[in-house]
């Protein structure tokens, strides 16, 4: 068995990055295959998800991003159980990759929703590195692990706390994005908005559920800058849920705006259903930030242009679903968590 080296594994994975920005024949028609498995992963939110992954990986971010911990090479390897989601193609393979360069084994059991994509991947991984082989299982019922990583509901993370209680974890709940406007967006910037709440159909976390926006906003221009995503209602799935709602809303006469492939309600909740938006009024950007630092433990990153400071990831507008390397889910730093096992 080669020794676990950071060096080797960064040329690995950059290189595992290149692979993914131009995807070869074979991953081109599993690409074209996940909608047959799941109907949410259509070719274009998965090449969307593997071009992102592929960008993510590039030598220049491994190596700033890696450089920051002490991950001892010579220490004994620990057995790390890992419960993905699979709310959006791939959305679990941050939690490997953390195992993989941290020179640990990951036990990997996959969502059901999204099984095939990850395989597939690591295949690839160890065609380029076959080091990388002995260094992670799937499996069906953990076991025999020293930590654990775990994304899933506010329900299921109580059992996993149950379960898991005893052994270093890390224990993922729901969290949502949002978006604080300011007024002053340009058309590009909220077309681009458009993404961060449209890309994966809004089923990810870093999507945007909900708008923070100044007293008197009027939706008219944000409306006509989104025009371009219509498309999206030609999806069954989201076609039903935006008919669903949309019947609730007015057999029970909900105010609310309706573009005809979004619904916008005033709504102080920040998890909005598929194909409906919520949105609260602020008075000043000070008090924005009251109400985001009230929320921090329910927000994954907040979209915007103002200069504020909040204890969550804040991106600019259309780079909600391109995290970097360092950019963890619900702020816990994962490569601190396994460097310190």
């Amino acid at each position: 068995m080669s020794k676990f080296s950071i060096k080797n594994s960064i040329k690995s994975f950059s290189s595992l990055g290149k692979a993914l920005i131009e995807p070869d024949a074979p991953l081109m028609t599993i690409i074209e295959d996940e909608r047959h498995y799941n109907a949410w992963f259509t070719p274009e939110s998965v090449l969307r998800a593997v071009t992102a992954l592929g960008k993510m990986l590039n030598e220049a971010d491994l190596q700033v991003w890696l450089a920051k911990y002490e991950i001892n090479e010579a220490s004994p390897v620990k057995k790390v159980g890992l419960i993905l989601a699979g709310n959006i193609p791939l959305v679990g393979f941050h939690d490997v990759l953390c195992v993989l360069a941290s020179g640990n084994h990951a036990l990997i059991k996959t969502s059901s929703q999204d099984a095939r994509l990850i395989k597939f991947i690591l295949e690839k991984l160890v065609a380029i590195d076959e080091s990388f082989a002995t260094q992670f299982s799937f499996v069906d019922r953990l076991a025999d692990f020293d930590a654990i990583i775990a994304t899933g509901s506010n329900n299921s993370s109580r059992y996993f706390d149950y379960y898991f209680g005893k052994v270093p974890n890390i224990i993922r709940k729901n969290r949502n994005s949002i978006a604080l406007l300011t007024g002053n967006e340009t058309a590009e910037e909220l077309f681009n908005l458009g993404h961060d709440i449209f890309d994966y159909y809004g089923l990810g976390c870093r999507n945007v559920s909900k708008l923070l926006v100044p007293a008197g906003y009027n939706f008219n221009f944000f409306f006509e800058s989104i025009e371009d995503h219509k498309a999206i209602i030609h999806h069954h799935k989201y076609n039903n849920n935006y008919d669903y709602n949309k019947s609730i809303y007015l057999v029970n006469s909900v105010k609310h705006l309706d573009n005809g492939f979004l619904m916008v309600k005033e709504d102080e909740k920040i998890a909005s259903p598929l194909a409906v938006l919520y949105f609260s009024y602020y008075d000043t950007l000070t008090s924005a930030q009251e109400l985001l630092a009230q929320q921090t433990e329910n927000i994954q990153c907040i979209v915007t242009s103002a200069g504020i400071s909040t204890l969550n990831q804040t991106v600019g507008f259309g780079q909600s679903q391109q995290p970097a390397l360092w950019d963890y889910a619900d702020g816990i730093d994962t490569m601190d968590f396994l460097s310190n096992l």
